[in-house]
């Protein structure tokens, strides 16, 4: 979101307060400090790299330097990850699912907005949920990214101590600005409006106890508490190197395409006609010329050797090996194939090894931040601090599928020796999971054998009927 859409005027805003104009000016200087480089990781995840960014200044010429080169490591770096953190809903104290936070899951389609929050969280390091009350559903939950949010973190409580998200915007006629501003605070969320060239602030209370809004972050640490990107400066630099080889290994099969010729010894006028079209001189089968007169030499024709894209081709395999090795891919992912000698299903398996570890950090550090998503929707839905919620509203984990992604033969064998060993667990829905079947496919297999069980208790109740008669 471009900064002159989102200005210092917003702080100038009626009815907004002393100290919570303040707290937004710090905000908006925390904002723009990193548009620049989100608008540059957005960039390179998008695959759009200028051949100013990679060129060396020795084989790639200044004319190309405008040119673009598509290039889809960046994206396939965070989807590959993305897709192994695949939310499967909350799980309260006793095992079931809590009907009151299943509806506000439902209603904020919680489990397809998830993917979307995951890729703009390994994007840019980090992604905001927000909560505000709603009357239809209760609370009504958005994620955005730090193009279109920014908090500030509260080392002493350990989360944000305050933040903004846009959440609406109107089109000016030159592009879109933004016209609905949030900012929210332990105590309050203000709702700053636009009308024209003006804004306006309203007041709403927090009864929920803190800010409504939590971080899903990647890869955080102490120092960086909002995470940091997958798209890091490394790894961008590896994609550079694959997009400067790839231009360069282009330009070298122009070459090795056109090969340069050379013709010695001819008159002025057979110069000029060769100049003058030297694509059909290229790509005739015959070129004739005559002795000399002035001279009486004859001319010599020749071609200089072929330059070959074999030295580039090595070199691009050389850098996705960097690559699937800083970003924990296979190197299948990144375009590497030996097709003479196919990778067998083990082989593959040990390579995304790594990648597996860490979804299952990704879903630890997800499934703590998705909590606390829960237990400020509970409360802001029942009018309520977190702290005056019952036991079975705050007892909840969040589930996640299998960031191995085995395959189901493998799950299936786990699941049958599982069963073997412990009494019962075939008649469970984790079984059920792990030989393959979905949530909807358990529920009508669980409701045909209720209904068989039905009809065969009706059977044997007419069956003693007539035998008693």
């Amino acid at each position: 979101m471009s900064k002159r859409y989102l200005d210092a005027q917003i702080c100038d805003a009626a009815g907004l307060r002393k100290e919570d104009a303040a707290l937004m000016r710090e905000l908006l200087r925390e904002y723009d400090s990193h548009q620049k480089k989100n608008a540059l990781k957005r960039r390179y995840y998008d695959g759009h790299i200028p051949l100013r960014e990679v060129n060396l200044g020795l084989a790639l010429p200044k004319d190309l330097q405008g040119l673009e080169m598509d290039c889809s490591w960046g994206g396939k770096a965070v989807d590959v990850l993305a897709a192994r953190s695949r939310f499967d809903g909350f799980v309260g104290r006793d095992g079931q699912s809590v009907d009151a936070l299943d509806r506000i899951m439902s209603d904020n389609r919680l489990k397809s907005e998830y993917p979307k929050a995951v890729r703009q969280e390994l994007t840019y390091g980090c992604t905001f949920a927000t909560l505000s009350a709603d009357d239809e559903i209760g609370c009504r939950i958005r994620f955005h990214s730090p193009e279109d949010a920014a908090a500030l973190w509260d080392g002493v409580k350990g989360r944000i101590g305050a933040g903004f998200a846009c959440i609406d915007s109107e089109d000016d006629g030159t592009g879109r600005r933004v016209s609905l501003v949030n900012l929210y605070t332990d105590e309050t969320v203000v709702v700053l409006r636009r009308f024209g060239e003006r804004w306006t602030a309203e007041y709403h209370e927090n009864s929920v106890g803190r800010a409504l809004m939590e971080p899903l972050t990647y890869n955080a640490t102490a120092r960086k508490p909002f995470g940091r990107a997958r798209l890091k400066a490394p790894v961008r630099r590896l994609i550079q190197s694959y997009v400067r080889t790839i231009c360069n290994a282009t330009i070298g099969l122009e070459f090795s395409t056109a090969p340069q010729k050379y013709l010695m010894g001819v008159t002025d006028d057979q110069y000029d006609v060769l100049v003058s079209d030297k694509f059909r001189a290229y790509v005739g089968s015959l070129i004739a010329s005559t002795v000399n007169p002035e001279t009486g030499e004859k001319p010599t024709f020749g071609q200089l050797s072929q330059g070959t894209i074999e030295p580039h081709v090595q070199m691009m395999r050389l850098i996705s090996v960097q690559f699937a090795a800083a970003t924990g891919l296979s190197v299948t992912d990144v375009g590497l194939t030996n097709d003479s000698n196919p990778t067998s299903a083990d082989a593959i398996e040990a390579q995304t090894k790594a990648l597996s570890l860490e979804a299952e950090q990704l879903n630890e550090s997800n499934g703590d931040a998705l909590v606390q998503i829960a237990l400020m929707a509970q409360a802001l839905a029942e009018h309520k601090p977190i702290s005056e919620l019952d036991d079975d509203a705050r007892n909840i984990v969040a589930q996640f599928k299998n960031p191995t992604m085995s395959s189901l033969s493998a799950q299936a064998d786990a699941a049958m020796k599982i069963a073997s060993m412990r009494q019962g667990f075939a008649q469970t829905d984790v079984f059920m999971e792990m030989v393959g079947f979905g949530q909807a496919d358990i529920r009508r297999i669980r409701a045909q054998e209720s209904k068989a069980r039905g009809l065969q208790l009706l059977t044997e109740e007419f069956d003693d009927a007539d035998s008693g008669s």
